[in-house]
């Protein structure tokens, strides 16, 4: 049953004593000494004393660190991650306990039982965007409806590559009883697919928030019918055969440890073996696959290695017969526009060999 699915989500903070205080009455500098020596900070009086020291931290690893190659960037990411996450607020009675706070839904559907706590801050300002994009749901060029992404659900923010799939569900001419959706996300694709007449798909994830968020979403609408969901890896307990299989894999190869979130970023070097193997199962003699990618690993030298070539050149399971490619739009203030200007989405189709 979904509705018996635990959902991830941040651990709350025992901590036996109050944790040292920060204000912007505090210096700076011995608050990000004591961080560096693994101590908690509490933000307890207004909610931007943590943007405001968030920023400092970012000077002070800037300085500390080089971040120009893709290597170099993981490690500046990692120590920020644990600086950052040392930065701690209190909610109490499911609010935050600052002043000037944002209010934050998932406090209280994510812990109905837990009325006095501490999460990082990090999870906080990720709990804030998420709670905002669940409430105003958004939009998705090619979709009737807003989505409304679950907390703790990757979701797309460039479209450039639902263009590429949309499209190329526009000129297929073969069979709609049923399709896969592997790593169903907040359920774009799934949702395109039935908008484009498939009748049912099956869909999976391992994440559990997107199983619980999607099926949320769905309620009881025809929708509910169309789609079925399956919390596990790949294809999940799916396994009757296809005549459409699409996956839109992570990116980028994982340097670091992975949490659920930067699963749906990073790939661990295994992932591509088995799906090819086991889509090799799942496919209808006259089927395809459908697979999202992107050279963006290429471009930032993260690795040389596509996993479609290597397949096609030593997979043996399957054939391309078309690949469609699309530049990416220009890039914005936060990404490196020498990057952005060459990258491009894929979608490789793909037959039995």
């Amino acid at each position: 049953m979904i509705t018996d699915i635990e959902i991830n989500k941040p651990e709350p903070i025992a901590i036996s004593e109050s944790p040292r205080v920060f204000n912007q009455s505090i210096k700076v500098k011995s608050t990000i000494n004591a961080l560096e020596q693994g101590k908690l900070v509490w933000i307890n009086m207004f909610y931007n004393d943590g943007i405001d020291l968030l920023k400092e931290v970012q000077t002070y690893l800037e300085q500390k660190l080089p971040n120009k190659t893709f290597e170099e960037q993981q490690e500046y990411r990692s120590e920020f991650h644990r600086l950052s996450n040392l930065i701690v607020l209190e909610i109490v009675n499911h609010k935050l306990s600052t002043k000037k706070l944002p209010k934050i839904g998932w406090l209280k559907k994510l812990y109905p039982d837990n009325d006095r706590f501490y999460l990082t801050f990090p999870q906080i300002q990720g709990m804030n965007s998420a709670w905002q994009w669940y409430l105003k749901g958004i939009s998705i060029p090619g979709l009737r409806n807003k989505i409304h992404p679950y907390y703790g659900t990757y979701f797309p923010t460039r479209f450039e590559h639902l263009a590429l799939f949309d499209n190329w569900l526009k000129r297929y001419e073969g069979p709609k009883k049923s399709a896969m959706d592997v790593g169903v996300g907040c359920g774009v694709l799934s949702l395109q697919l039935v908008q484009h007449g498939f009748q049912k798909v099956f869909a999976t994830d391992i994440n559990p928030n997107a199983i619980v968020g999607l099926a949320e979403f769905m309620g009881t609408t025809k929708l509910s019918r169309k789609i079925e969901l399956d919390l596990g890896h790949l294809f999940g307990k799916w396994d009757k055969p296809t005549e459409l299989i699409v996956f839109n894999p992570p990116w980028l190869p994982a340097s670091h440890d992975l949490d659920d979130l930067d699963k749906a970023v990073y790939y661990n070097t295994n992932l591509f073996p088995e799906f090819f193997a086991a889509a090799k199962e799942r496919l209808l003699p006259e089927g395809r696959v459908l697979f999202i990618f992107s050279n963006q690993a290429q471009i930032i030298e993260a690795t040389t290695k596509h996993p479609v070539e290597i397949e096609l050149a030593e997979g043996g399971r399957f054939k391309l017969e078309r690949c469609f490619r699309k530049t990416v739009r220009g890039s914005s203030s936060k990404t490196k526009q020498e990057e952005r200007s060459s990258e491009q989405v894929e979608l490789w189709e793909l037959s039995h060999s």
